[in-house]
């Protein structure tokens, strides 16, 4: 098992690219620094460095635990500061991953207010696809995440947050499709459609369309719509995605609602049995809180 001790040692070479600056920002010795980390290639039995005259780069194996090390020391920071703290003294760091979503406007006013509260606590967001928001839920390097439903995994706990994000249809402006307020949804079975890759790995339901995902001419995927944006501008398929959020200002871009309306609601996706530190149970309950006074208000 490699000691905390190293990876910080790593890091320090990693940042630095050399080992005589990393071996002053620790404190140590040159050649002490530089002994631990042959010990540390040996016993993991792969080259971590290119060693060259004025710089050390990472290999690839490198490159890959940078990245580990990185994970592992943010995850015993954060679990330190939780454990350093109280109930009347809130502090530490609050993860949050995020899909793509105009409902994070949303979060963000709990955020602010809790932040009004707590100000010596952190926020830290994550965007990304489903996949990759449950893998940091995981690994333990997010306390929670936003994303569509229905969540179709039995080791997550999910609250609706009673908010919806409503799908359109973003297309060329100049194409034909363009000059209609609506798309109806029959129409979508018989175009080259650009979805994203979370509709195919559960974590949304194309019983939508009322018939089976094979019948449907799917082109391209995303996991995120940007990119996918350049796709639908140079005619190769039409994206099905989110509305508010393409901006098609400028660009050779539209986006048409569907009828009838395709909405899916949020939900805040935790770990199921996991241990929150006191900063981020207190958000939670912050959230609770907030929705069941809106629905009492309804």
């Amino acid at each position: 098992m490699i000691e905390t001790r190293l990876f910080h040692y790593f890091l320090a070479i990693a940042r630095e690219q050399n080992i005589t600056k990393a071996a002053e920002s620790l404190y140590i010795t040159q050649s002490t620094l530089s002994k631990q980390m042959m010990d540390l290639e040996q016993q993991l039995g792969k080259q971590l460095f290119i060693r060259g005259k004025r710089k050390i780069t990472l290999t690839e194996e490198g490159i890959f635990l940078r990245n580990r090390a990185q994970e592992i020391m943010a995850l015993i920071e954060n679990t330190e500061s939780a454990l350093q703290t109280d109930s009347t003294h809130l502090c530490g760091d609050i993860t949050i991953g995020c899909g793509e979503t105009i409902v994070m406007d949303y979060i963000a006013e709990m955020l602010f207010a809790f932040h009004t509260q707590y100000p010596e606590v952190k926020f830290h967001t994550h965007s990304g696809d489903a996949d990759t928001v449950l893998e940091r839920l995981d690994m333990g390097l997010a306390d929670m995440g936003l994303l569509l439903g229905p969540i179709r995994q039995e080791r997550y706990d999910y609250l609706n947050i009673h908010r919806k994000d409503i799908f359109g249809l973003l297309m060329p402006e100049n194409c034909i499709l363009a000059e209609q307020e609506f798309i109806n949804i029959d129409q979508l079975k018989t175009l080259p459609l650009i979805l994203a890759e979370q509709t195919f790995s559960g974590h949304q339901d194309l019983d939508w369309f009322g018939t089976d995902e094979s019948v449907l001419n799917v082109v391209a995927t995303y996991n995120l719509i940007h990119n996918a944006t350049y796709l639908v501008e140079r005619g190769i398929g039409y994206a099905l995605c989110l509305d508010q959020l393409v901006n098609t200002t400028g660009r050779n871009l539209a986006f048409r609602p569907i009828t009838p309306e395709l909405s899916v609601d949020l939900y805040i996706v935790t770990k199921k049995y996991q241990a929150f530190s006191p900063a981020a149970k207190a958000f939670l309950n912050l959230v609770k809180q907030t929705i069941s006074h809106q629905i009492n208000q309804m």
